[in-house]
């Protein structure tokens, strides 16, 4: 999937623990080849390559995995979209795009975007894309659905406690071994290298987007390298968000809208989602959280009204 797994079994049973390990790790690879837009023998390129043609007839778990994301969709008005694989790279986030690109190839980079265009047929599980062109992918829910699946692997073999990290957007379950919770430690905006405070995590996912290495600035205005697929632009007012909930499907999928969405009206939509908090830091490095996110901080630190950065694990 383009990144790094990393995950942790607390078994007092070594053999056991090994062995679930490493049916997490089958369970994340069963999962890419079924879900990885770049495979040409997956189901999802089979999709692709039908769009404006014929429906195509997929496993019952990626239909529900297509029907969850259009669910995600409409909640955030299409902030989130799978349909998102089809647009033109008209920018570029390596330092060198000084200029803004033509307003024109903005508008026909996201001409086949639309997750109301992507058709479901439930009578016999196909996926219909409705335009020639169009694609589908799963960059922004997929690392989160492969750690929710890879924990339920492990925890159904007897692992009770766990951790699956797929570089920094985790999941936990259970304890660690010596009995304390899972501690996430909160990284500092000014020196990411120091953690300011934290939080603790149990049967919990805390999944962050951001771009504080991937931007491009142009005339002085920061551009994150995420894009709003309804307007073909780069997001901005936000270095980053931290999503934290029971899922990480959802946590996942959740943080990269709320990135698209911004600051007043994602932090709204967050707020209105039980059991779903966050952590945003702006491009003016101030720190805003949802109503219901309480952190600890270490002492000698300022206490902001409202903090938010990306998470890190201090404990693995």
């Amino acid at each position: 999937m383009g990144t790094r797994f990393e995950l942790v079994a607390v078994s007092e049973d070594e053999q056991l623990a090994d062995k679930a390990i490493e049916a997490g790790i089958l369970e994340i690879q069963r999962i890419e080849a079924l879900i990885s837009e770049w495979q040409p023998t997956s189901q999802t390129s089979a999709i692709n390559r039908s769009a404006g043609g014929m429906p195509v007839s997929v496993d019952e778990e990626l239909y529900e995995l297509i029907r969850r994301s259009l669910r995600i969709s409409e909640l955030t008005g299409g902030a989130f979209d799978i349909s998102w694989a089809a647009a033109d790279k008209v920018w570029k986030f390596d330092g060198s795009m000084k200029t803004m690109p033509d307003s024109q190839a903005v508008a026909n980079s996201i001409r086949h975007i639309g997750y109301q265009k992507i058709q479901l047929i439930p009578e016999t599980h196909s996926v219909y894309l409705q335009e020639q062109g169009m694609k589908i992918g799963f960059g922004a829910i997929g690392k989160g659905y492969a750690a929710n699946k890879a924990r339920d692997v492990m925890r159904n073999m007897g692992i009770k406690s766990g951790v699956v990290n797929a570089a920094g957007d985790l999941i936990t379950w259970g304890k660690q071994a010596d009995g304390q919770p899972w501690y996430i430690g909160i990284a500092d905006p000014a020196e990411k290298d120091k953690v300011f405070s934290w939080l603790t995590a149990d049967h919990t996912a805390i999944v962050t987007s951001g771009s504080y290495e991937k931007f491009a600035e142009i005339d002085g205005k920061r551009y994150a390298h995420i894009i709003d697929p309804r307007t073909g632009y780069p997001v901005t007012g936000l270095k980053s968000v931290t999503i934290i909930c029971p899922d990480a499907e959802l946590a996942d999928a959740l943080a990269t809208a709320t990135m698209v969405l911004g600051r007043e009206e994602g932090l709204y939509l967050i707020n209105q989602l039980k059991g779903v908090e966050c952590l945003m830091i702006t491009d003016q490095d101030e720190m805003v959280t949802s109503d219901n996110l309480h952190l600890h901080y270490y002492k000698n630190k300022p206490q902001p009204a409202k903090a938010a950065i990306p998470a890190k694990t201090s404990k693995m």
